[in-house]
């Protein structure tokens, strides 16, 4: 997965906890981080494998988990529940 896809992943996230009206600190915190790896001279994945996550601007604890599912596995399961979510609104 490139840096891109990821970043619009996160991109995305931001998107629709906003409109979920969500807490707006963590809806920047998903902002700045795929602001961040569309950025980065690296690929995540790289970062993810030597365990350098904590580099990234505004990648915390809990963002730093979901960079690793989503490198590790291709998928992210907060997004999938997240997507889910609005689909049954609809």
């Amino acid at each position: 997965m490139t840096n891109a896809e990821i970043s619009a992943i996160f991109s995305d996230i931001a998107a629709r906890l906003r409109l979920k009206k969500d807490n707006i600190f963590k809806i920047r915190a998903y902002e700045k981080v795929a602001r961040s790896i569309l950025e980065l001279k690296e690929p995540v994945s790289k970062l993810v494998a030597e365990d350098r996550l904590k580099e990234i601007p505004g990648a915390g604890e809990a963002i730093a988990k979901k960079l690793t599912e989503l490198v590790d596995t291709g998928r992210l399961a907060f997004y999938e529940k997240l997507k889910a979510g609005f689909s049954e609104q609809k």
